[in-house]
């Protein structure tokens, strides 16, 4: 990080493998860390090690490679039971998911991507589509696009600029200029609209939560089939619900 005398190399080193066991499927070994994280292979043993030992790594399956450890699962029981939205949203998503009968989730707004922290599905679906702490990039995603229209043309800008624009699907929007009329659209309307741009099949439209400062901290999703819904009934069905249950939510909490 630079200049930057308060900041510890090695805790960042053990911080980036963790995140290198997220970097694809399956039990990883240490030449995989290792390559990964660009560490070398003793340095890539002895914080694996440790790690175990703390719980936050554990042996894959017949003692082969490393996963993510279950002591992981107790920060994110911390996160989630410290944060005032996620507690608020509760009551009032699990009463939209029983009026709307469709999949519900909550995001959080974290620079260039959304992070999912509540979702409640109603029908069989995708294993990962329905996971918290699944992250999306914002130019993709409804609750993204409907955060951005809150935001200064210049952010929206700086956001996109750095975003890689990868695919997720082959619907997948990564055309600056077409995100962007998305993005205006969103701002004239309240609401963003996704079709099969993060899954095949899926419709959803988000609306962006808005805290005490006006700014944009998360959005509220609403997500359904395309074999069941046509676009319009689709949207004229839930973008109502969708901007009540964001404006009930907004204000009053700190970012």
């Amino acid at each position: 990080m630079g200049s930057d005398n308060l900041f510890v190399q090695s805790l960042a080193k053990g911080i980036g493998l963790l995140e290198a066991l997220g970097a694809r499927p399956g039990a990883l070994s240490l030449t995989d860390l290792a390559d990964l994280t660009g560490m070398d292979r003793s340095t890539t043993q002895r914080m694996t090690h440790t790690l175990v030992q703390l719980g936050y790594i554990e042996k894959g399956a017949n003692g082969r490679g490393f996963v993510p450890g279950r002591k992981i699962l107790d920060r994110t029981f911390d996160y989630l039971s410290h944060n005032l939205l996620i507690e608020r949203a509760s009551p009032i998503l699990t009463d939209l998911q029983r009026e709307a009968g469709e999949r519900v989730d909550l995001s959080l707004f974290d620079d260039l991507s959304i992070i999912y922290a509540w979702r409640r599905q109603t029908k069989r679906q995708t294993f990962f589509a329905t996971l918290v702490g699944r992250r999306i990039p914002c130019y993709c995603s409804s609750g993204g696009r409907a955060i951005m229209s809150h935001l200064p043309q210049q952010r929206v800008d700086d956001i996109l600029a750095r975003s890689t624009l990868r695919p997720i699907t082959p619907k997948t929007e990564t055309d600056v200029a077409v995100i962007k009329r998305r993005i205006a659209q969103a701002r004239e309307s309240n609401y963003a609209l996704a079709l099969e741009e993060t899954l095949l099949g899926e419709i959803a439209v988000g609306c962006a939560i808005l805290d005490h400062d006006r700014q944009p901290m998360a959005a509220l999703h609403i997500a359904g089939s395309l074999s069941e819904w046509t676009v319009e009934a689709f949207v004229q069905r839930f973008t109502p619900l969708a901007i009540e249950a964001a404006r009930a939510l907004g204000g009053g909490i700190p970012r």
